[in-house]
């Protein structure tokens, strides 16, 4: 029987190989990558059958490169396994496709767990936090973890401009003009009803863009 293919995206490298011992035994691990960005190009390279990945990664997070690959891989499985517990970004994981999602202080066995629930089309919240998901849930099935209405380029300058990233440093990154992301960082905040770059921070730690350590 053909084992499924897994690639792993978080930003430590030992934490991905330690996630490689775990699972090799029953997976095929095709790679791994440390941020967000990395992650669209290994997808689309390898076409995995699932992608471990963590919340928050520099340069795109989580949650966006989730949205992505959900938009030109649709099949493919999606399995966080994150210190967020926060359980609004949980429910926003699942929103946007995530098949499993799991705390990293989770025993190996419940990594495997989550990842076997992907592989056969199953859905899969560490108990941990699955009583708080499903009172955000109750409380508005579609509120929680909402963002205002950006496109897919000012969440990726906005992630950046909250990292602390120049936005010659972005530009280059993007490959867009500066004047081009001076632009999108105004549109940003016009949109967000933001004034001052500790705002923009605060929004983005708020809402599992960037990590809060």
């Amino acid at each position: 029987m053909t084992r499924a293919r897994i690639l792993l995206a978080d930003d430590h490298a030992m934490i991905c190989a330690g996630f490689q011992k775990i699972l090799e035994p029953s997976y095929e691990v095709v790679g791994s990558v440390g941020d967000g960005l990395a992650l669209l190009k290994a997808a689309a390279e390898f076409k995995p059958d699932v992608v471990l990945l963590d919340i928050a990664m520099p340069l795109l997070n989580g949650l966006d490169a989730a949205r992505e690959l959900k938009k030109t891989m649709p099949q493919m499985k999606l399995v966080f396994l994150t210190m967020n517990s926060d359980s609004d970004i949980a429910g926003e994981a699942l929103r946007v496709g995530a098949s499993a999602y799991l705390l990293k202080n989770s025993l190996a066995s419940e990594l495997l767990q989550a990842v076997d629930h992907a592989v056969k089309g199953k859905v899969y919240v560490t108990p941990q936090i699955s009583r708080a998901l499903e009172e955000t849930f109750a409380r508005d099935p579609k509120a929680a973890g909402r963002l205002k209405h950006l496109t897919g380029r000012q969440r990726e300058v906005l992630q950046m401009l909250a990292e602390g990233r120049l936005m010659t440093e972005i530009a280059g990154i993007l490959g867009i003009s500066h004047r081009t992301v001076r632009f999108h960082k105004a549109r940003i905040m016009e949109e967000l009803e933001i004034t001052t770059n500790a705002e923009l921070v605060h929004y983005a730690m708020k809402n599992g863009i960037i990590s809060r350590t």
